[in-house]
């Protein structure tokens, strides 16, 4: 190491041009930094839609969900299948084990499933593979007024559509709401009786009457022309002066009128509106991106007054909040080290000096993640906010020590090296010690692996830098700027001299103290309640109307208008998004619903009470008998699972695993902070059955014809303004009892007969939904749990499903929050056994010996008291984030056992051990205080400012680092040598034993 200080003082010059590179390299990475709110991770998850209209969740269960299952069930790498079955949809979700290549795993669910024949009139499988990258950018809103035609409506939404597509960075953009006019051609039974016109006739009535071709060439006055053939419908007149056969005209034999629906639903503040969905691409800057999209915005609001562009919701500025907020905190947090290091060393340059290493480290580390691909998130920018109290540690340790021996020693550059290369090593240990405890982050499981890399990469790439900075810029800016500094002689407090020696004389009593201690802080810990990482966002409010399936479209929507009224009426909403249905643009991402449920997103105004606005949502409930009414903060990230504990009852029987799981409910609902328990063992509706006699008539034909008579029936399309509209022949019969079923006549082999004579209706209750897990039905029953209570409430759920003795066959899982609460806890525990290892390895290569670093490894001990301690006094619930803050103290807590024992090291080279510990333990008091406390100064915005959502950078981890810091810093100053002392206690003893032979022989003299 002093080769590298002494290479430093030869190549002054060198070094300044290296530091302004540094920093002008710095700015100019954070220029150019992709920022996104989470980093791109993989979720080991593909899901296949399928829509369906007008089939029944059995129809899409038996002919959807079946044979995609069975496509899928050789899927390598594939832990489990969930599937849903509802009316009108199908879902199909693959869980997969982390280790998997997700993006070869959906191309190979894409192979299965397009080989798969589905019935007609059902959408194309939509395969998606989940992303952290796929999280939106923006959610924008088009309203138009009053007069706009269709035509121009379909214009302005495909132009605005292909600019939002062509923004630089823009990875995909989806719409909700788009209309689909088609033309409905309505039989009057009455009509085509009285005219005499069978109703297969209106099938063929668009047959030939459109065309669009080449017919030949010719010669025509010297030249050749080309011949065409061109018929176009254009207008609903035209369609209903077609003829239907001889003599009687479409017009007169049906009603022919123009269909504006949609596939689903979607207004605006009480207006229909449609929605762009924006997101962003890999690797690009969600920032840039997000002031592009409002640039599109702002143009078009001005230069079309009929367009209304609204920006729902918009994750960049997230991210925007998200990153000033972090650089704040690591800027308050770089002054109040500042202000630590100037009350300690009492002297202005010296604290200029120190605080160099900020910078520069910060600019090396910016760089670093450039090179690395890694983008500016909430993980890095935490990484930062907890490394900055570390980046000042390395060079407040060589600063100190040259600051001591110039008060001892006249300035030279030599004393200045041998200052900075007599505590090189140590820092170097330290350093070492700190990023060994990310190392066995590969033994995490791929989820938890790929957040907290960025994380673990931030935090080593911002010590290595300081460290560099300590050894090189450090010593060199300290020559020139002390060279002519007074500096004041600090003593070696003597009250802290004498307390430690009175420790080392009776050890027994303080390590005994400390074990007391770390046993009673365990117990303690274990008998805390654990939390979840709370991802709400108060800025949004969601709101679902659910009615039971089966229930009427229209009553649905008479009373989601009545509800979307109340909620415009509020005066704390900005904003209110109301939507129904499904679509295939929704599908291709993932997204299905019942059609009886109806969603809003409420943007609150700033300085809103959301919660005062969910409770009074949710009084509205009593006017909404039949439906049910959630309320809750929104976080589109979420998905509001986050504190669910789910049990999923299996089977083959479903009577039994119904029975079971009403059982399991009844357990479960009484638990205190429970706060709901619902499962998706959905209500029953009637089921008419056809059953036909195979020996009198053909099933598939009468089926056939059945589905002709009750469901819309494609007959063509039209050109109307400009766009190509389908056109429909409407079901010309509507049976509204059983006699009206039984009295459908159908076509057999034996002529027209009614139904009844060649089957009968079997009426029947079937469930409105069909769940499989893994080819079995099961029904999955969900405990939404208090966060702050999760690990007692999922102990309390164990415990009383071992009451429950489900029959032969049925099987109880469970799983959710508090389940992979307890996965990724039991990972982190792993991880910081590893990492204790790993560092008490390092320390044997440092100091070449193993009694050593045992005793600088006891200072990780000291972390639990502090830890928990903090938690009790600051009434904070710990959570996940809450342990990994114990994993980061490991390898910070040993620095300033490492800067310890390395003094006494070498005081032991001249000093018996008692000597050198009293003399070291003096010595390096204030470097180990100033470190100690510069971090604690730096964690302190992280206390009192507002943890980004979903971020591992809470309050709950700042407050054990600093709680454990705190702790485990006065501790290391008086156990550490009491333990180490205790290694050695014979050659201690004997040292003494000789020491006090001498001064007894020296006073007999």
């Amino acid at each position: 190491m002093k080769k590298l200080i002494d290479g430093a003082f030869g190549n002054k010059a060198a070094m300044i041009i290296i530091v302004i590179m540094v920093l002008a390299m710095g700015v100019l990475s954070y220029t150019k930094l992709p920022m996104e709110f989470l980093p791109e991770a993989d979720n080991p998850q593909v899901a296949i839609s399928v829509i369906g209209p007008g089939y029944d969740a059995s129809a899409m269960d038996r002919a959807v969900t079946g044979p995609l299952e069975q496509a899928l069930a050789g899927i390598k790498g594939k832990t489990n299948t969930f599937s849903e079955s509802g009316d009108g949809f199908s879902q199909v979700n693959l869980d997969f084990d982390s280790n998997t290549d997700m993006k070869e795993a959906k191309l190979e669910v894409e192979k299965a499933v397009g080989a798969v024949a589905l019935p007609e009139n059902v959408s194309p499988p939509y395969v998606v593979q989940f992303n952290t990258s796929m999280i939106p950018i923006s959610f924008v809103t088009l309203a138009f007024a009053d007069g706009v035609s269709e035509a121009e409506k379909g214009a302005i939404e495909q132009r605005i559509k292909d600019e939002f597509t062509a923004i630089d960075g823009v990875g995909s953009v989806m719409l909700a709401g788009k209309p689909q006019p088609s033309v409905s051609i309505k039989p009057d039974a009455a009509k085509l009786a009285e005219k005499g016109v069978p109703l297969q006739a209106l099938y063929g009535v668009l047959q030939g009457r459109t065309a669009s071709s080449a017919v030949g060439e010719s010669v025509m006055d010297g030249r050749i022309v080309n011949l065409n053939v061109v018929a176009e419908l254009q207008d609903i007149d035209t369609l209903k002066q077609l003829p239907v056969v001889p003599g009687v005209k479409l017009g007169e034999v049906a009603d022919v009128v123009l269909d504006d629906s949609k596939e689903s639903l979607f207004r605006v503040d009480g207006k229909d509106a449609i929605e762009f969905v924006i997101s962003k691409g890999a690797d690009s800057n969600a920032v840039n991106v997000g002031k592009e999209v409002e640039k599109v915005i702002d143009k078009y609001n001005e230069e079309n007054p009929a367009v209304e562009l609204k920006v729902a919701i918009s994750t960049s500025e997230q991210v925007v909040h998200s990153v000033n907020s972090m650089m704040r905190e690591v800027l308050l947090g770089a002054l109040f080290a500042t202000i630590v290091i100037l009350v300690f060393m009492r002297n202005v340059r010296a604290t200029l000096v120190t605080i160099v290493s900020i910078p520069l480290s910060l600019a090396m580390t910016l760089y670093l993640l450039d090179l690395s691909g890694i983008t500016l998130n909430i993980l890095t920018l935490g990484g930062v906010a907890v490394a900055v109290g570390r980046l000042v540690d390395d060079s407040i340790v060589v600063i100190e020590n040259i600051f001591r021996r110039l008060q001892k020693e006249k300035f030279s550059k030599e004393i200045v090296v041998d200052a900075a290369a007599e505590v090189a090593r140590a820092i170097t240990a330290s350093t070492l010690a700190t990023i060994a405890v990310f190392l066995p982050m590969s033994l995490l499981r791929g989820g938890l692996q790929a957040f907290l890399l960025p994380f673990a990469l931030t935090m080593t790439y911002s010590l290595l830098s300081s460290l560099v900075v300590a050894l090189t810029v450090i010593p060199l800016m300290s020559a020139g700027v002390l060279r002519n500094s007074t500096i004041k002689e600090h003593q070696p407090s003597k009250r802290f001299v004498r307390l430690l020696e009175w420790n080392l004389k009776r050890k027994w009593l303080p390590i005994l103290g400390a074990f007391v201690l770390l046993v009673a802080s365990i117990a303690t810990y274990l008998t805390m309640p654990k939390g979840a990482i709370d991802s709400s966002n108060a800025e949004n409010v969601n709101v679902s109307l659910q009615y039971k399936p089966g229930t009427p479209a229209e009553q649905v929507l008479e009373n989601g208008y009545k509800l979307e009224t109340y909620l415009l009426n509020r005066d704390d909403v900005e904003l209110v998004s109301m939507s129904n249905g499904n679509d295939s643009e929704s599908a291709k991402y993932g997204s299905v619903a019942s059609p009886t449920l109806v969603s809003y997103m409420l943007k609150m105004k700033k300085g809103a009470d959301a919660e005062q606005a969910i409770e009074e949502v949710k009084a509205e409930a009593a006017g909404y008998p039949e439906a049910e009414l959630n309320v809750s903060t929104g976080d589109f990230m979420s998905g509001g699972s986050s504190t669910q504990v789910i049990i999923d009852v299996t089977g083959g029987n479903l009577e039994d695993i119904g029975k079971t799981a009403e059982e399991v409910m009844a357990k479960i609902a009484p638990i205190q902070d429970v706060l709901k328990v619902e499962s998706n063992q959905q209500e029953k509706k009637m089921i008419y059955t056809l059953e036909v006699d195979p020996a009198s008539a053909k099933a598939g034909e009468i089926a056939a014809q059945l589905q002709g008579m009750l469901n819309p029936v494609p007959v063509g399309s039209v050109a109307m303004d400009g766009r190509t509209v389908p056109v429909r022949i409407e079901p010309a019969l509507k049976p509204q009892s059983e006699k009206e079923l039984s009295s459908l006549t159908v076509m057999t082999d034996e002529g027209p007969k009614p139904v009844s004579s060649v089957a009968r209706w079997v009426k029947s209750e079937q469930a409105t939904s069909f769940y499989h897990k893994d080819g079995d039905s099961y029904i999955r029953v969900s405990a939404s749990v208090e966060p702050s209570r999760l690990s007692e409430v999922g102990a309390e759920i164990d415990k009383q499903l071992k009451d429950v003795a489900p029959p032969e066959g049925v099987k109880l899982n469970v799983g959710g929050a508090s389940a992979d609460q307890s996965a990724d806890i039991m990972s982190l525990f792993m991880m910081m056994i590893v990492s204790i290892g790993i560092v008490y390895l390092i320390m044997v290569f440092t100091f070449k010996t193993i009694k050593a670093p045992l005793a600088i490894i006891s200072s990780i001990f000291f972390v639990p008291i502090g830890a928990v301690l903090g938690l009790i006094v600051t009434g904070i619930t710990p959570d996940f984030t809450a342990i990994f803050g114990v994993v980061m103290l490991i390898g910070i807590v040993v620095t300033n056992a490492i800067v310890l024992i390395d003094r006494v090291k070498h005081n032991e080279e001249r000093m018996p051990i008692r000597e050198a510990l009293l003399e070291a333990a003096g010595t390096r008091m204030r470097p180990i205080l100033m470190t100690a406390i510069a971090t604690v100064g730096a964690m302190l915005p992280l206390v009192f400012g507002s943890a980004e959502s979903g971020s591992i950078v809470s309050q709950s981890l700042a407050i054990v680092v600093i709680g454990g810091l705190v702790v485990s810093t006065l501790l290391t100053l008086v156990i550490v040598p009491c333990i180490y002392e205790l290694l050695y206690f014979r050659k201690s003893a004997r040292q003494r034993r000789i020491a006090a032979a001498s001064v007894s022989e020296a006073a007999a003299q």
